[in-house]
């Protein structure tokens, strides 16, 4: 992708502020981890493994656990949205239970120019990934002040959840490119539809 042109609607999201978010936007506009390939870029993407970490023992059974702890995050980010302080029981066990394991070991070695670069301890299973975006959810959840920073996009049909830490916390949308360049784009129509009439 071109520097300064908006990302394709396709691509993997990484603009919400957290590794729990930003697997939440995994679904929009359409389901983005329906295959092995696509979850170990995104896998990659987020950062949850330095790029170029071999990924080649992923199995089928890698994205179908993604999508179940991405639907516990989602039910209890929604819910802490709405309001609803229910307690949502299945979706807090199983989000605890997966953060349990251990996440992937980094360590620092050499790179090729002699600086320090991070690199996993061995291959990276797929419940040692689940433990990092789940503890990611974990301490998005109980901790009051990043809680207090969740907001929902305010784009035209945009599900999506972001962490605003913009200054004065006015932030609206997932991405100022995508659903911002939206909102604006229909607002200057509203405007020249106005001058025409």
């Amino acid at each position: 992708m071109a520097l300064g042109t908006p990302p394709s609607p396709y691509d993997p999201r990484f603009d919400a502020g957290r590794v729990c978010l930003d697997l939440l936007a995994t679904t929009h506009p359409r389901e983005r981890l329906d295959a092995v390939p696509p979850l170990c870029a995104w896998i990659t993407g987020s950062g949850l493994v330095p790029t170029g970490t071999p990924l080649t023992h992923a199995g089928p059974s890698w994205p179908v656990a993604f999508r179940e702890l991405r639907g516990c995050v989602g039910q209890l980010v929604r819910a802490w949205l709405a309001g609803d302080l229910r307690p949502h029981d299945r979706a807090l066990t199983r989000l605890n239970d997966v953060a349990r394991t251990a996440p992937p070991v980094p360590r620092a070695v050499r790179g090729q120019d002699g600086t320090l670069v991070r690199e996993l301890d061995g291959p990276p299973e797929c419940a040692a990934l689940l433990a990092a975006v789940a503890r990611d959810a974990v301490e998005l959840l109980t901790d009051p002040a990043a809680r207090a920073d969740l907001r929902q996009c305010e784009g035209d049909n945009c599900p999506l959840v972001y962490v605003d830490t913009s200054r004065g916390r006015r932030r609206r949308w997932c991405s100022s490119e995508v659903c911002g360049n939206r909102e604006r784009v229909a607002r200057h129509r509203r405007r020249t539809a106005l001058t025409r009439a």
